[in-house]
Protein backbone atom coordinates (compact mmCIF):
# COMPACT_ATOMS: atom_id res chain seq x y z
CA UNK A 1 0.00 0.00 0.00
CA UNK A 2 1.41 3.41 -0.92
CA UNK A 3 1.05 6.70 0.95
CA UNK A 4 -1.96 7.71 -1.11
CA UNK A 5 -3.94 4.59 -0.23
CA UNK A 6 -6.40 3.96 2.59
CA UNK A 7 -8.77 1.25 3.76
CA UNK A 8 -12.46 1.35 2.84
CA UNK A 9 -15.16 2.62 5.18
CA UNK A 10 -18.24 0.50 5.92
CA UNK A 11 -20.39 1.94 3.14
CA UNK A 12 -17.59 1.63 0.58
CA UNK A 13 -16.88 -1.93 1.68
CA UNK A 14 -20.52 -3.01 1.28
CA UNK A 15 -20.68 -1.40 -2.17
CA UNK A 16 -17.39 -3.03 -3.18
CA UNK A 17 -18.55 -6.48 -2.06
CA UNK A 18 -21.76 -6.13 -4.07
CA UNK A 19 -20.08 -4.75 -7.19
CA UNK A 20 -17.33 -7.37 -7.34
CA UNK A 21 -19.43 -10.43 -6.54
CA UNK A 22 -18.23 -11.15 -3.01
CA UNK A 23 -21.59 -11.01 -1.21
CA UNK A 24 -24.94 -9.25 -1.21
CA UNK A 25 -28.30 -9.53 0.51
CA UNK A 26 -30.24 -12.75 -0.08
CA UNK A 27 -33.49 -12.60 -2.12
CA UNK A 28 -32.32 -9.20 -3.34
CA UNK A 29 -34.85 -8.93 -6.19
CA UNK A 30 -37.66 -9.13 -3.60
CA UNK A 31 -36.20 -6.50 -1.32
CA UNK A 32 -33.85 -8.85 0.53
CA UNK A 33 -34.02 -10.86 3.74
CA UNK A 34 -32.60 -9.03 6.73
CA UNK A 35 -29.56 -10.75 8.20
CA UNK A 36 -29.10 -13.27 5.36
CA UNK A 37 -26.46 -12.92 2.63
CA UNK A 38 -25.58 -14.72 -0.59
CA UNK A 39 -21.98 -15.18 -1.72
CA UNK A 40 -21.36 -14.41 -5.37
CA UNK A 41 -18.87 -16.16 -7.63
CA UNK A 42 -15.82 -14.34 -6.21
CA UNK A 43 -16.94 -14.54 -2.59
CA UNK A 44 -17.58 -18.26 -2.91
CA UNK A 45 -14.02 -18.82 -4.10
CA UNK A 46 -12.61 -16.73 -1.24
CA UNK A 47 -14.78 -18.64 1.24
CA UNK A 48 -13.62 -22.02 -0.07
CA UNK A 49 -9.99 -20.95 0.13
CA UNK A 50 -10.41 -19.86 3.75
CA UNK A 51 -12.21 -23.09 4.65
CA UNK A 52 -9.63 -25.28 2.91
CA UNK A 53 -6.79 -23.41 4.64
CA UNK A 54 -8.53 -23.82 8.01
CA UNK A 55 -9.14 -27.55 7.57
CA UNK A 56 -5.61 -28.25 6.32
CA UNK A 57 -3.94 -26.31 9.13
CA UNK A 58 -5.93 -27.48 12.14
CA UNK A 59 -6.23 -31.07 10.99
CA UNK A 60 -2.42 -31.18 10.81
CA UNK A 61 -2.02 -30.30 14.49
CA UNK A 62 -2.63 -33.88 15.67
CA UNK A 63 -2.89 -37.29 14.04
CA UNK A 64 -6.14 -37.97 15.93
CA UNK A 65 -8.08 -34.97 14.58
CA UNK A 66 -10.88 -35.73 12.10
CA UNK A 67 -13.37 -33.75 10.05
CA UNK A 68 -17.07 -34.61 10.21
CA UNK A 69 -20.24 -33.24 8.57
CA UNK A 70 -23.50 -33.24 10.48
CA UNK A 71 -27.19 -32.31 10.19
CA UNK A 72 -28.33 -28.72 10.66
CA UNK A 73 -31.70 -29.79 12.10
CA UNK A 74 -31.29 -31.35 15.53
CA UNK A 75 -33.55 -33.04 18.06
CA UNK A 76 -35.27 -30.82 20.63
CA UNK A 77 -33.66 -32.79 23.48
CA UNK A 78 -30.18 -31.84 22.23
CA UNK A 79 -30.92 -28.25 23.17
CA UNK A 80 -32.69 -29.19 26.37
CA UNK A 81 -29.48 -30.92 27.44
CA UNK A 82 -27.21 -28.11 26.25
CA UNK A 83 -29.26 -25.43 28.03
CA UNK A 84 -30.15 -23.53 24.87
CA UNK A 85 -33.90 -23.87 25.44
CA UNK A 86 -33.56 -22.26 28.84
CA UNK A 87 -30.63 -19.88 28.48
CA UNK A 88 -29.98 -18.94 24.83
CA UNK A 89 -31.30 -15.38 24.99
CA UNK A 90 -30.30 -11.84 24.03
CA UNK A 91 -31.71 -8.71 25.69
CA UNK A 92 -34.17 -6.92 23.38
CA UNK A 93 -35.26 -3.29 23.79
CA UNK A 94 -38.81 -2.50 22.68
CA UNK A 95 -40.63 0.82 22.68
CA UNK A 96 -44.40 0.67 23.06
CA UNK A 97 -46.12 1.73 19.83
CA UNK A 98 -42.98 1.36 17.67
CA UNK A 99 -41.81 -1.52 15.47
CA UNK A 100 -38.07 -0.86 15.73
CA UNK A 101 -36.17 -2.94 18.28
CA UNK A 102 -32.63 -2.83 19.63
CA UNK A 103 -30.24 -5.24 21.29
CA UNK A 104 -29.66 -3.73 24.70
CA UNK A 105 -25.99 -4.60 25.27
CA UNK A 106 -24.97 -3.48 21.78
CA UNK A 107 -26.86 -0.20 22.17
CA UNK A 108 -24.90 0.55 25.35
CA UNK A 109 -21.57 -0.46 23.80
CA UNK A 110 -22.14 1.73 20.73
CA UNK A 111 -23.41 4.80 22.58
CA UNK A 112 -21.15 4.69 25.65
CA UNK A 113 -18.11 2.77 24.32
CA UNK A 114 -18.16 0.37 27.27
CA UNK A 115 -18.59 -3.40 27.45
CA UNK A 116 -22.03 -4.53 28.61
CA UNK A 117 -21.86 -8.35 28.44
CA UNK A 118 -21.79 -8.76 32.22
CA UNK A 119 -24.69 -6.39 32.97
CA UNK A 120 -28.11 -7.60 34.11
CA UNK A 121 -31.30 -6.54 32.31
CA UNK A 122 -32.12 -4.12 35.14
CA UNK A 123 -28.63 -2.59 34.95
CA UNK A 124 -28.93 -2.22 31.17
CA UNK A 125 -32.31 -0.52 31.45
CA UNK A 126 -31.02 1.88 34.09
CA UNK A 127 -28.15 2.93 31.81
CA UNK A 128 -30.37 3.28 28.74
CA UNK A 129 -32.90 5.41 30.61
CA UNK A 130 -30.48 7.52 32.68
CA UNK A 131 -28.23 8.28 29.69
CA UNK A 132 -31.21 8.70 27.31
CA UNK A 133 -29.56 6.41 24.76
CA UNK A 134 -32.72 6.24 22.64
CA UNK A 135 -33.02 9.99 22.24
CA UNK A 136 -35.95 12.20 23.16
CA UNK A 137 -38.71 9.65 23.87
CA UNK A 138 -41.04 8.68 26.69
CA UNK A 139 -38.85 6.20 28.61
CA UNK A 140 -41.84 4.86 30.55
CA UNK A 141 -42.68 3.03 27.30
CA UNK A 142 -39.29 1.27 27.15
CA UNK A 143 -39.28 -2.44 27.93
CA UNK A 144 -36.29 -4.84 27.99
CA UNK A 145 -36.88 -8.58 27.86
CA UNK A 146 -34.97 -11.69 26.81
CA UNK A 147 -35.54 -13.15 23.33
CA UNK A 148 -34.70 -16.80 22.62
CA UNK A 149 -32.62 -16.82 19.45
CA UNK A 150 -33.40 -20.32 18.13
CA UNK A 151 -35.51 -21.15 15.09
CA UNK A 152 -37.85 -24.08 15.76
CA UNK A 153 -38.90 -26.62 13.11
CA UNK A 154 -41.92 -28.94 13.10
CA UNK A 155 -41.06 -32.08 11.15
CA UNK A 156 -43.41 -34.43 9.36
CA UNK A 157 -46.86 -33.96 7.83
CA UNK A 158 -48.61 -33.87 11.20
CA UNK A 159 -46.02 -31.59 12.83
CA UNK A 160 -45.51 -34.23 15.47
CA UNK A 161 -41.73 -34.02 15.91
CA UNK A 162 -40.29 -30.76 17.16
CA UNK A 163 -36.72 -29.90 16.32
CA UNK A 164 -34.52 -26.84 15.97
CA UNK A 165 -32.11 -25.36 13.48
CA UNK A 166 -28.85 -25.53 15.39
CA UNK A 167 -27.66 -22.17 16.80
CA UNK A 168 -24.04 -23.41 16.98
CA UNK A 169 -22.05 -26.26 15.48
CA UNK A 170 -20.58 -27.29 18.85
CA UNK A 171 -23.42 -29.61 19.86
CA UNK A 172 -22.86 -31.76 16.75
CA UNK A 173 -19.42 -33.07 17.82
CA UNK A 174 -20.70 -33.57 21.38
CA UNK A 175 -23.56 -35.83 20.33
CA UNK A 176 -21.21 -37.62 17.91
CA UNK A 177 -18.45 -38.10 20.48
CA UNK A 178 -19.25 -41.63 21.65
CA UNK A 179 -19.65 -43.05 18.13
CA UNK A 180 -16.49 -41.36 16.83
CA UNK A 181 -14.44 -42.43 19.84
CA UNK A 182 -15.34 -46.04 19.12
CA UNK A 183 -14.57 -45.62 15.41
CA UNK A 184 -11.20 -43.92 15.95
CA UNK A 185 -9.68 -46.75 17.95
CA UNK A 186 -10.50 -45.27 21.36
CA UNK A 187 -7.64 -42.79 21.61
CA UNK A 188 -7.40 -39.49 23.47
CA UNK A 189 -6.96 -36.68 22.77
CA UNK A 190 -9.43 -36.81 19.90
CA UNK A 191 -10.43 -33.81 17.82
CA UNK A 192 -13.68 -33.48 15.87
CA UNK A 193 -13.74 -30.56 13.45
CA UNK A 194 -16.47 -29.33 11.17
CA UNK A 195 -17.59 -26.36 9.12
CA UNK A 196 -21.34 -25.86 9.01
CA UNK A 197 -24.35 -23.57 8.91
CA UNK A 198 -25.96 -22.23 12.08
CA UNK A 199 -29.07 -20.10 12.59
CA UNK A 200 -29.92 -17.43 15.16
CA UNK A 201 -32.90 -15.09 15.28
CA UNK A 202 -30.63 -12.07 15.66
CA UNK A 203 -32.40 -9.00 17.09
CA UNK A 204 -30.60 -6.38 15.01
CA UNK A 205 -28.52 -7.71 12.07
CA UNK A 206 -25.93 -5.17 10.93
CA UNK A 207 -22.56 -4.46 9.37
CA UNK A 208 -22.94 -6.66 6.30
CA UNK A 209 -22.11 -10.25 7.31
CA UNK A 210 -20.70 -9.46 10.76
CA UNK A 211 -24.05 -10.02 12.49
CA UNK A 212 -26.51 -12.18 10.58
CA UNK A 213 -29.27 -14.73 11.13
CA UNK A 214 -27.72 -17.47 8.99
CA UNK A 215 -23.95 -17.96 9.04
CA UNK A 216 -21.19 -20.57 9.18
CA UNK A 217 -18.86 -21.67 11.92
CA UNK A 218 -15.61 -23.59 11.74
CA UNK A 219 -14.95 -25.40 15.00
CA UNK A 220 -12.52 -27.92 16.44
CA UNK A 221 -13.61 -29.69 19.62
CA UNK A 222 -10.66 -31.39 21.34
CA UNK A 223 -11.70 -34.15 23.79
CA UNK A 224 -8.99 -34.93 26.33
CA UNK A 225 -8.37 -36.68 29.64
CA UNK A 226 -8.74 -33.98 32.34
CA UNK A 227 -6.02 -35.67 34.39
CA UNK A 228 -3.49 -34.57 31.73
CA UNK A 229 -4.42 -30.87 31.97
CA UNK A 230 -1.63 -29.97 34.38
CA UNK A 231 0.99 -32.09 32.63
CA UNK A 232 3.62 -30.68 30.28
CA UNK A 233 2.50 -30.51 26.66
CA UNK A 234 4.87 -32.51 24.47
CA UNK A 235 5.16 -29.72 21.87
CA UNK A 236 5.09 -26.72 24.20
CA UNK A 237 8.78 -25.90 23.71
CA UNK A 238 8.11 -25.31 19.98
CA UNK A 239 5.95 -22.28 20.70
CA UNK A 240 6.83 -21.09 24.22
CA UNK A 241 8.78 -18.00 23.08
CA UNK A 242 6.18 -16.70 20.62
CA UNK A 243 4.82 -13.29 21.59
CA UNK A 244 1.02 -13.19 21.54
CA UNK A 245 -1.08 -10.00 21.27
CA UNK A 246 -3.35 -10.20 24.33
CA UNK A 247 -5.62 -8.14 26.55
CA UNK A 248 -5.75 -9.85 29.95
CA UNK A 249 -8.39 -9.52 32.66
CA UNK A 250 -5.73 -8.58 35.22
CA UNK A 251 -3.84 -6.25 32.89
CA UNK A 252 -2.16 -3.28 34.57
CA UNK A 253 -2.17 -1.17 31.39
CA UNK A 254 -4.89 0.61 29.45
CA UNK A 255 -3.32 -0.40 26.14
CA UNK A 256 -5.66 -2.20 23.74
CA UNK A 257 -2.94 -4.80 23.09
CA UNK A 258 0.09 -5.98 25.00
CA UNK A 259 2.52 -8.71 24.05
CA UNK A 260 3.18 -11.71 26.28
CA UNK A 261 5.19 -14.81 25.46
CA UNK A 262 3.28 -18.08 25.49
CA UNK A 263 5.39 -19.20 28.45
CA UNK A 264 4.64 -15.95 30.30
CA UNK A 265 0.89 -16.67 30.05
CA UNK A 266 1.40 -19.63 32.39
CA UNK A 267 2.03 -17.16 35.24
CA UNK A 268 -1.50 -15.84 34.67
CA UNK A 269 -3.05 -19.25 35.33
CA UNK A 270 -3.21 -20.45 31.72
CA UNK A 271 -2.60 -24.21 31.37
CA UNK A 272 0.13 -25.40 29.00
CA UNK A 273 -2.29 -27.18 26.69
CA UNK A 274 -4.55 -24.13 26.48
CA UNK A 275 -1.58 -21.83 25.85
CA UNK A 276 -0.26 -24.21 23.19
CA UNK A 277 -3.47 -24.05 21.16
CA UNK A 278 -3.75 -20.29 21.69
CA UNK A 279 -0.34 -20.04 20.04
CA UNK A 280 -1.36 -22.35 17.19
CA UNK A 281 -4.40 -20.16 16.51
CA UNK A 282 -2.11 -17.11 16.39
CA UNK A 283 0.21 -18.88 13.93
CA UNK A 284 -2.78 -19.67 11.72
CA UNK A 285 -3.46 -15.94 11.38
CA UNK A 286 0.21 -14.97 11.14
CA UNK A 287 1.63 -17.64 8.84
CA UNK A 288 -1.37 -18.93 6.87
CA UNK A 289 -3.74 -15.96 6.53
CA UNK A 290 -1.04 -13.27 6.96
CA UNK A 291 -3.43 -11.32 9.21
CA UNK A 292 -1.55 -10.94 12.49
CA UNK A 293 -1.76 -7.12 12.37
CA UNK A 294 -4.79 -5.67 14.25
CA UNK A 295 -5.31 -9.04 15.95
CA UNK A 296 -5.62 -9.71 19.67
CA UNK A 297 -6.77 -12.35 22.18
CA UNK A 298 -9.17 -10.81 24.70
CA UNK A 299 -9.57 -12.66 27.99
CA UNK A 300 -13.13 -12.64 29.35
CA UNK A 301 -13.78 -12.36 33.06
CA UNK A 302 -15.97 -14.70 35.08
CA UNK A 303 -19.13 -12.63 34.52
CA UNK A 304 -18.61 -12.22 30.76
CA UNK A 305 -17.89 -15.83 29.84
CA UNK A 306 -20.34 -18.73 29.87
CA UNK A 307 -20.64 -20.29 33.33
CA UNK A 308 -19.19 -23.62 32.12
CA UNK A 309 -16.09 -22.02 30.55
CA UNK A 310 -13.19 -22.13 32.97
CA UNK A 311 -11.05 -20.10 30.57
CA UNK A 312 -12.15 -18.00 27.61
CA UNK A 313 -10.21 -15.84 25.14
CA UNK A 314 -12.01 -14.14 22.26
CA UNK A 315 -10.10 -13.78 19.00
CA UNK A 316 -10.65 -10.18 17.91
CA UNK A 317 -9.75 -8.10 14.86
CA UNK A 318 -9.70 -4.28 14.78
CA UNK A 319 -11.79 -3.58 11.68
CA UNK A 320 -10.78 -0.54 9.65
CA UNK A 321 -14.23 -0.08 8.12
CA UNK A 322 -16.08 0.37 11.41
CA UNK A 323 -13.11 1.31 13.63
CA UNK A 324 -13.81 -1.20 16.39
CA UNK A 325 -12.67 -4.56 17.73
CA UNK A 326 -14.87 -7.42 16.52
CA UNK A 327 -14.95 -10.99 17.81
CA UNK A 328 -14.09 -13.40 14.98
CA UNK A 329 -13.50 -16.56 17.04
CA UNK A 330 -12.59 -17.91 20.43
CA UNK A 331 -10.66 -20.46 22.45
CA UNK A 332 -12.76 -21.97 25.26
CA UNK A 333 -12.07 -24.54 27.97
CA UNK A 334 -15.59 -26.02 28.37
CA UNK A 335 -14.69 -28.72 30.97
CA UNK A 336 -17.04 -31.77 30.84
CA UNK A 337 -20.20 -29.65 30.92
CA UNK A 338 -21.48 -30.70 27.49
CA UNK A 339 -20.80 -34.44 27.69
CA UNK A 340 -22.18 -34.69 31.22
CA UNK A 341 -25.36 -32.82 30.16
CA UNK A 342 -25.94 -35.12 27.19
CA UNK A 343 -25.17 -38.15 29.34
CA UNK A 344 -27.87 -37.09 31.80
CA UNK A 345 -30.51 -36.27 29.16
CA UNK A 346 -29.91 -39.29 26.89
CA UNK A 347 -29.18 -41.87 29.62
CA UNK A 348 -26.19 -42.96 27.53
CA UNK A 349 -22.87 -42.99 29.35
CA UNK A 350 -20.19 -40.71 27.90
CA UNK A 351 -17.56 -42.06 30.26
CA UNK A 352 -14.85 -43.90 28.33
CA UNK A 353 -11.74 -45.95 28.99
CA UNK A 354 -8.52 -44.04 28.31
CA UNK A 355 -6.49 -47.06 27.31
CA UNK A 356 -3.17 -45.20 27.24
CA UNK A 357 -3.53 -44.39 30.96
CA UNK A 358 -5.75 -47.31 31.93
CA UNK A 359 -8.42 -45.22 33.60
CA UNK A 360 -12.07 -44.36 33.09
CA UNK A 361 -12.81 -40.67 32.48
CA UNK A 362 -15.50 -38.30 31.31
CA UNK A 363 -13.46 -36.23 28.82
CA UNK A 364 -13.11 -32.47 29.01
CA UNK A 365 -13.26 -30.27 25.92
CA UNK A 366 -11.11 -27.48 24.52
CA UNK A 367 -12.95 -25.62 21.78
CA UNK A 368 -11.37 -23.63 18.94
CA UNK A 369 -14.22 -21.69 17.34
CA UNK A 370 -14.18 -19.43 14.26
CA UNK A 371 -16.92 -17.45 12.57
CA UNK A 372 -16.36 -18.14 8.88
CA UNK A 373 -18.31 -15.10 7.67
CA UNK A 374 -16.68 -12.78 10.19
CA UNK A 375 -13.25 -14.00 9.17
CA UNK A 376 -14.12 -13.34 5.53
CA UNK A 377 -15.21 -9.82 6.47
CA UNK A 378 -11.89 -9.41 8.29
CA UNK A 379 -9.93 -10.61 5.25
CA UNK A 380 -11.71 -8.16 2.95
CA UNK A 381 -11.53 -5.34 5.51
CA UNK A 382 -7.80 -5.76 6.14
CA UNK A 383 -6.82 -6.47 2.53
CA UNK A 384 -8.71 -3.86 0.51
CA UNK A 385 -7.22 -0.43 -0.21
CA UNK A 386 -8.25 2.47 -2.39
CA UNK A 387 -5.75 4.80 -4.04
CA UNK A 388 -7.21 8.28 -3.62
CA UNK A 389 -5.21 9.66 -6.56
CA UNK A 390 -6.72 7.38 -9.23
CA UNK A 391 -9.65 5.87 -7.25
CA UNK A 392 -8.23 2.38 -7.99
CA UNK A 393 -9.07 -0.38 -5.48
CA UNK A 394 -6.65 -3.23 -4.81
CA UNK A 395 -6.84 -6.30 -2.59
CA UNK A 396 -3.51 -7.30 -1.07
CA UNK A 397 -4.02 -10.77 0.39
CA UNK A 398 -1.92 -13.90 0.56
CA UNK A 399 -2.13 -15.91 -2.66
CA UNK A 400 -3.47 -18.87 -0.63
CA UNK A 401 -6.69 -16.89 -0.26
CA UNK A 402 -6.88 -15.16 -3.65
CA UNK A 403 -10.24 -16.01 -5.27
CA UNK A 404 -8.50 -16.11 -8.66
CA UNK A 405 -4.90 -17.30 -8.66
CA UNK A 406 -4.05 -16.49 -12.28
CA UNK A 407 -5.43 -14.12 -14.90
CA UNK A 408 -4.41 -14.85 -18.50
CA UNK A 409 -4.49 -11.96 -20.99
CA UNK A 410 -3.87 -12.39 -24.72
CA UNK A 411 -2.58 -8.99 -25.87
CA UNK A 412 -5.18 -8.94 -28.64
CA UNK A 413 -8.45 -10.86 -28.89
CA UNK A 414 -7.36 -12.84 -31.93
CA UNK A 415 -5.64 -16.05 -32.95
CA UNK A 416 -3.12 -17.42 -32.27
CA UNK A 417 -2.83 -15.41 -29.01
CA UNK A 418 -6.21 -16.60 -27.70
CA UNK A 419 -5.38 -20.20 -28.65
CA UNK A 420 -2.26 -20.10 -26.47
CA UNK A 421 -4.27 -18.47 -23.64
CA UNK A 422 -6.91 -21.18 -23.50
CA UNK A 423 -4.33 -23.96 -23.84
CA UNK A 424 -2.53 -22.49 -20.82
CA UNK A 425 -5.79 -22.24 -18.88
CA UNK A 426 -6.43 -25.96 -19.38
CA UNK A 427 -2.99 -26.74 -17.95
CA UNK A 428 -3.68 -24.57 -14.88
CA UNK A 429 -7.11 -26.13 -14.37
CA UNK A 430 -5.51 -29.60 -14.42
CA UNK A 431 -3.39 -28.43 -11.47
CA UNK A 432 -6.51 -27.16 -9.63
CA UNK A 433 -5.32 -23.57 -9.96
CA UNK A 434 -8.26 -21.15 -10.31
CA UNK A 435 -7.72 -19.30 -13.60
CA UNK A 436 -9.59 -16.81 -15.76
CA UNK A 437 -8.93 -15.72 -19.35
CA UNK A 438 -9.80 -12.08 -20.08
CA UNK A 439 -9.83 -10.65 -23.59
CA UNK A 440 -11.82 -7.40 -23.33
CA UNK A 441 -10.35 -3.97 -22.69
CA UNK A 442 -6.75 -2.85 -22.61
CA UNK A 443 -4.22 -4.91 -20.69
CA UNK A 444 -3.98 -2.08 -18.16
CA UNK A 445 -7.74 -2.24 -17.49
CA UNK A 446 -7.58 -6.00 -17.17
CA UNK A 447 -4.77 -5.64 -14.62
CA UNK A 448 -6.90 -3.15 -12.68
CA UNK A 449 -9.99 -5.41 -12.67
CA UNK A 450 -7.96 -8.32 -11.34
CA UNK A 451 -6.15 -6.20 -8.76
CA UNK A 452 -9.57 -5.29 -7.36
CA UNK A 453 -10.44 -8.92 -6.59
CA UNK A 454 -6.95 -9.89 -5.42
CA UNK A 455 -5.80 -12.02 -8.37
CA UNK A 456 -2.28 -13.06 -7.38
CA UNK A 457 -0.57 -13.22 -10.78
CA UNK A 458 -1.43 -12.04 -14.27
CA UNK A 459 0.03 -13.52 -17.43
CA UNK A 460 0.20 -11.62 -20.71
CA UNK A 461 0.64 -13.41 -24.02
CA UNK A 462 2.06 -11.09 -26.68
CA UNK A 463 3.51 -11.48 -30.16
CA UNK A 464 6.97 -12.25 -28.79
CA UNK A 465 5.40 -15.41 -27.36
CA UNK A 466 4.59 -16.72 -30.85
CA UNK A 467 7.09 -15.05 -33.20
CA UNK A 468 10.82 -15.35 -33.71
CA UNK A 469 13.01 -13.13 -31.56
CA UNK A 470 14.97 -12.87 -28.34
CA UNK A 471 11.86 -13.57 -26.25
CA UNK A 472 10.39 -16.33 -28.41
CA UNK A 473 8.08 -18.70 -26.49
CA UNK A 474 8.14 -16.51 -23.38
CA UNK A 475 5.26 -14.79 -21.62
CA UNK A 476 5.05 -12.02 -19.02
CA UNK A 477 4.13 -12.72 -15.39
CA UNK A 478 3.02 -9.74 -13.27
CA UNK A 479 3.04 -9.68 -9.46
CA UNK A 480 -0.10 -8.00 -8.08
CA UNK A 481 1.52 -6.51 -4.97
CA UNK A 482 4.66 -5.03 -6.55
CA UNK A 483 3.41 -4.73 -10.16
CA UNK A 484 6.82 -6.11 -11.16
CA UNK A 485 6.91 -8.10 -14.41
CA UNK A 486 9.20 -10.91 -15.58
CA UNK A 487 9.31 -13.09 -18.65
CA UNK A 488 9.16 -16.88 -18.32
CA UNK A 489 9.17 -19.63 -20.95
CA UNK A 490 5.57 -20.63 -21.63
CA UNK A 491 6.34 -24.33 -21.11
CA UNK A 492 7.57 -23.53 -17.58
CA UNK A 493 4.95 -21.01 -16.51
CA UNK A 494 2.52 -23.48 -14.88
CA UNK A 495 5.27 -25.01 -12.74
CA UNK A 496 6.63 -21.57 -11.85
CA UNK A 497 3.21 -20.25 -10.77
CA UNK A 498 2.57 -23.43 -8.80
CA UNK A 499 5.79 -22.84 -6.83
CA UNK A 500 4.94 -19.17 -6.32
CA UNK A 501 1.49 -20.02 -4.95
CA UNK A 502 2.92 -22.61 -2.58
CA UNK A 503 5.62 -20.24 -1.36
CA UNK A 504 8.42 -22.46 -2.63
CA UNK A 505 10.02 -19.54 -4.46
CA UNK A 506 9.61 -15.77 -4.35
CA UNK A 507 8.87 -13.55 -7.33
CA UNK A 508 12.28 -11.93 -6.88
CA UNK A 509 13.94 -15.31 -7.42
CA UNK A 510 12.53 -15.74 -10.92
Amino acid sequence: MNSNSRNLNAQELASFCRKKGFLYQSSEIYGGVSGVYDYGHIGTLLKKNFQNSWIKYFKSLHENFYEIQTGQIMHERVFKASGHLENFYDPIVEIEGQDETFRADHLIEEKLSQRAEDLTIDEMKELIVSKKLLGDIDYSKVKITNLNLMFDVHMGPTKGTKAYLRPETAQSPFVNFKAQFELQRKKLPMGLMLIGKVFRNEISPRNLNLRTREFEQAELQIFFNPNTLNEKHNKFDEIKDIKLPVKLVNSTTDNEVEYKSVEELLTYGVHEMYAYYLARVFLFYRDVLKLNINLRFLELNEKERAFYNKMHFDIEMKMHSINKWVEIGGVHYRTNHDLSSHEKESNISMTIQDEARQEKVLPHVLELSFGVDRNLYAIIDQSTFINEENNQTTMHMTSKLSPISVGIFPLMNKEPLTKVAYELKELFVEEDIETVVETSGSVGKRYARNDEIGTAYCITIDYETIEEGDNKDTITIRNRDTQEQKRVHKDEVVGVVKQLLRGKISFEEL
